[in-house]
């Protein structure tokens, strides 16, 4: 098949790990007979130096012509002054609403090779295998009104967390539609214990969970399901969760694998082109030196594969080759190894083949 896939790379690490992602689609393309077509365009700080605006319209246009988006990371201390107007993170913020990316998948699936990289005991990492599902477009990050008023002589700031029913319903089923194809398992994280909004939450979920009886369905406050992530992750399945919430938790689920340069993910709407995106940030301190991990974006890729290109076969090969180079012993600085970024890429690349 051909395939138009648009890259944006941005900030500190990302242009590194999306070569690798693009190298490891190249060799994945050779071996199973298919032509991919990448654009790059710009996002994020570079492309606030370059023409003033962290996600210009071109680089929309471009995303929404294309069958998938493949994109680096965002921001970093040169843009980060937060009296700033604009600061790169609003130009992914931008694109998720403009492309209508309303979910957030981050599977968590520790290596067995790897486990002595997590700061857990080896036994709480047993049998973890777990996806959380994030709302992408909605909560605390896009409610309205928001902003800064005087109080007297004391400045405050303030931010409006807003759900609507079909906002929970639509992630609420894409949540329990995976579930049927895993464990069959759906803990849905609110905090309906003090929010509005995560009693309509929890309301909704449970209005969908009856369209889905195979699936079981249980509710945990967030609070609880941070420690529960710590103390016995393997006891999860699917976590459904609020745009606020989700974005901490994965990051703490990120502790599982080892490394957060291990962590894939992938932003989906109802239609139109899938964003793919390692989780990990733009690492700045790092950035040009061959250090960075490009397994998390060359495993977004097969995400890309899977979710955008409709090529289970493919995506399968390219997770079994990071597995397959994780266990002959390929590893990063950030693994306790000593491989290069490239040299990580081509240890992964040449154990791409047919299943």
């Amino acid at each position: 098949m051909e395939a138009k896939i648009v890259l944006l790379p941005g900030d500190g690490i990302g242009p590194e790990v999306v070569n690798a992602a693009c190298q490891a689609l190249e060799t994945l393309a050779g071996v199973f007979g298919h032509r991919f077509h990448f654009e790059e365009h710009l996002i994020g700080g570079c492309a606030l130096d370059q023409q003033g605006d962290p996600l210009p319209p071109a680089s929309l246009q471009a995303c929404r012509r294309a069958d998938a988006v493949l994109l680096g990371a965002v921001g970093g201390p040169r843009w980060a002054d937060p009296q700033a107007e604009l600061r790169p993170e609003q130009g992914l913020l931008a694109l998720r609403k403009g492309l209508g990316l309303f979910a957030n998948l981050r599977p968590v699936r520790p290596f067995p090779q790897l486990l002595q990289a997590s700061p857990l005991r080896p036994e709480r990492l047993q049998g973890v295998d777990l996806l959380i599902v994030r709302e992408l477009t909605g909560g605390i990050y896009f409610g309205q009104p928001r902003g800064r008023d005087q109080s007297g002589d004391e400045e405050q700031a303030f931010d409006t967390m807003r759900y609507s029913e079909s906002e929970v319903r639509r992630v609420a089923r894409l949540a329990f539609s995976l579930a049927r194809s895993r464990r069959h398992k759906v803990t849905s994280v609110d905090k309906a214990n003090v929010l509005e909004t995560s009693r309509l939450w929890r309301q909704v979920v449970e209005t969908v969970a009856a369209e889905f009886p195979q699936v079981a369905l249980e509710h945990q406050l967030v609070d609880s399901a941070a420690m529960r992530l710590i103390l016995e992750p393997a006891s999860m399945d699917v976590l459904l969760t609020a745009n606020l919430f989700g974005d901490i938790l994965s990051d703490e689920a990120a502790v599982l694998t080892g490394s957060i340069g291990m962590l894939p993910s992938a932003s989906l709407g109802e239609d139109g082109p899938g964003l793919y995106e390692p989780i990990h940030g733009s690492a700045p301190d790092i950035a040009g030196q061959g250090l960075a991990n490009p397994c998390g974006a060359i495993l977004s890729a097969a995400m890309l594969l899977r979710h955008s290109l409709g090529l289970a076969a493919e995506a399968d090969a390219l997770e079994a080759a990071v597995a397959a180079a994780v266990a002959a012993g390929a590893r990063t600085r950030d693994l306790g190894g000593t491989l290069s970024t490239s040299a990580m890429t081509s240890a992964i690349c040449k154990r791409i083949q047919p299943g």
